[in-house]
C-alpha cells in the first residue's frame, strides 16, 4: 500500500532544479521547506530558499528566520504578486549559482479555487521538477481529501509526511498514498531543522504493526556518531572511571537521537506496549536528573562521593528538587558504577577478563553455531527477523550496518 522502496527526489537536466512545495496552513511547510534545503546541503548542494507565502503574516520573517539558523540564503520580495517573486528568484538562482530552488508557497486554511489558481501559474512560471505535498499526519481522514484535490488540481509528484514522531505512527501514510498514488518521499520526526528522513515503507509499515523500526534507530546513531568520544568513554569504562559528568553527556547523546517517545517507538516488541503517559514521565524524570546534574559543582560531578548533607541542600534548592530524589539518583548511579565495574572485570570493554568473561565468550561462541539460518534462535519463538528486515541487513550497501560505528556496550545505547 505505501509502495516498495524509498523514492528519492527527482534533479532536472539542467540546474536549477526547482521544487515546489505546497500544502494547507499549519501542515509545517515553511519549516519543513528549511529542512529540505539543509538536507540538500548537506549532500554538497548549494539551495537557496524563496519566500512565496505572502498571505499568512510571518511567513516571510519565518522563513528568512530558519534560512539564517542553517545558512542558506533566503529570496524575499515582500508581498508583491507570488508569480513575480518566481520569476525574479529563477533569475536570481541562476545568476548567483544555485543549483537547487525550493518554492515555499502560500498556504490556506482550507482548499479554494483562488489558491489552485494562484498555485497553477507559480507552477507554469516555475516548472518544478517535484511538486511535494506537505501534510500533517496528525490531521488523520481529512488528509486524504487534502492530498485527493492538490493531486487532481497541481498533479504532485510526491508527498512529506510531518510530524510522524507522534502517536500516529504513520497510518495516515497509508490514506495518502492510496488517494494519490503518489509516493512518500520524506517524513519529518521532530521539531528540530535536521529531523527529516527518506520514508521507507516497509519500516513505517513495521512501526503501525508495532515490530518496531531498528534500522532507522541505528542509522540515527550513526549519523550523530562522533569516534573520538566513543573511544574516550569507553576508556573510562574500562578503567571504571565513570562520572555523573559523563553520564550527563551520555543524555546528551540519546536526546540527539530524538524523543524517548520515538527511540521505544524503534525497538521492536517494546514501542507498542508502552503508554504515553509513562513515556511521558520517563522524559520528565530524565529532564530533573538533568537539572540535579547541572546544580552540580565541576568536582562533585568528577567525584560523587563528596557530596554531603550541606551539598545536598545546595543541590536540591538549585535544581528545585529533594534531598530525597538527589540520594535516589545517587545511589541508583552507585549501583551502575558496580555493574559497569562487574562489566569491566568480564572484558566487555576490552582488556583481559577474568573467569566469568571467558565463561560468557564460550557460551556465545557456542549459541552462534547453533543459531538457526532463518535469522533466529531454534526453539525460541518471536526471535526470527520480521519479513524484509533480514534482507536489509544482509545488504551492506544498503544500510552500512556492517560498518556501522555503532557498539550497543560501548556508547550511547549502554545506559538506556
Amino acid at each position: 500500500l505505501m509502495g516498495g522502496e524509498n523514492q528519492g527526489l527527482a534533479t532536472a537536466d539542467k540546474s536549477p532544479t526547482v521544487y515546489m512545495m505546497v500544502g494547507l496552513q499549519g501542515a509545517g511547510k515553511t519549516t519543513t521547506s528549511a529542512k529540505l534545503a539543509l538536507n540538500l546541503r548537506k549532500q554538497g548542494k548549494r539551495p537557496m530558499l524563496v519566500a512565496a507565502d505572502i498571505y499568512r503574516p510571518a511567513a516571510i520573517k519565518q522563513l528568512e528566520v530558519l534560512g539564517k539558523q542553517i545558512n542558506i540564503p533566503v529570496f524575499s520580495l515582500g508581498q508583491i504578486d507570488p508569480v513575480e517573486i518566481t520569476t525574479k528568484a529563477l533569475e536570481f538562482a541562476k545568476e548567483k549559482g544555485h543549483d537547487y530552488i525550493i518554492l515555499d508557497t502560500a498556504g490556506r486554511l482550507h482548499i479554494d479555487i483562488e489558491l489552485m489558481e494562484e498555485l497553477r501559474k507559480v507552477k507554469e512560471i516555475a516548472k518544478p521538477t517535484e511538486i511535494l505535498l506537505v501534510v500533517d499526519s496528525m490531521i488523520g481522514q481529512d488528509s486524504v481529501k487534502m492530498s485527493e484535490s492538490f493531486n487532481e488540481y497541481l498533479e504532485i509528484s510526491g508527498v512529506i509526511m510531518t510530524k510522524l514522531d507522534g502517536d500516529t505512527r504513520g497510518g495516515a501514510a497509508l490514506s495518502v498514498k492510496a488517494v494519490t498514488g503518489k509516493p512518500i518521499k520524506f517524513m519529518t520526526t521532530g521539531e528540530k531543522l535536521d529531523a527529516l528522513e527518506p520514508f521507507h515503507p516497509e519500516r513505517i509499515a513495521s512501526r503501525v504493526l508495532g515490530m518496531g523500526d531498528i534500522l532507522s534507530l541505528i542509522e540515527k546513531a550513526q549519523a550523530n556518531f562522533d569516534e573520538s568520544e566513543a573511544k574516550a568513554l569507553e576508556k573510562k569504562l574500562r578503567k571504571s572511571e565513570f562520572t555523573l559528568e559523563d553520564f550527563l553527556a551520555q543524555m546528551k547523546q540519546m536526546k540527539r537521537l530524538g524523543s524517548l517517545e520515538q527511540l521505544i517507538g524503534m525497538i521492536p516488541g517494546i514501542g507498542g506496549k508502552l503508554k504515553s503517559e509513562d513515556i511521558a514521565e520517563g522524559e520528565k524524570q530524565m529532564k530533573k536528573i538533568e537539572a540535579i546534574i547541572f546544580s552540580m559543582t565541576l568536582e562533585e560531578r568528577r567525584n560523587s562521593d563528596i557530596i554531603n548533607v550541606s551539598r545536598k541542600n545546595r543541590i536540591a534548592k538549585g535544581s528545585g528538587s529533594t534531598v530525597q530524589e538527589i540520594n535516589k539518583l545517587l545511589k541508583q548511579f552507585g549501583e551502575m558504577k558496580k555493574m559497569i565495574k562487574g562489566l569491566s572485570d568480564m572484558g566487555l570493554f576490552g582488556g583481559a577478563k577474568n573467569k566469568k568473561g571467558k565463561q560468557l565468550e564460550k557460551m556465545m561462541q557456542g549459541m552462534e553455531k547453533h543459531m538457526g539460518s532463518g535469522g533466529g534462535m531454534p526453539g525460541m519463538p518471536g526471535m526470527n527477523l520480521p519479513p524484509g528486515l533480514k534482507k536489509d541487513l544482509m545488504n551492506k550497501k544498503k544500510t552500512n550496518f556492517f560498518n556501522a560505528k555503532v557498539s550497543f556496550t560501548k556508547n550511547r545505547f549502554f545506559f538506556n
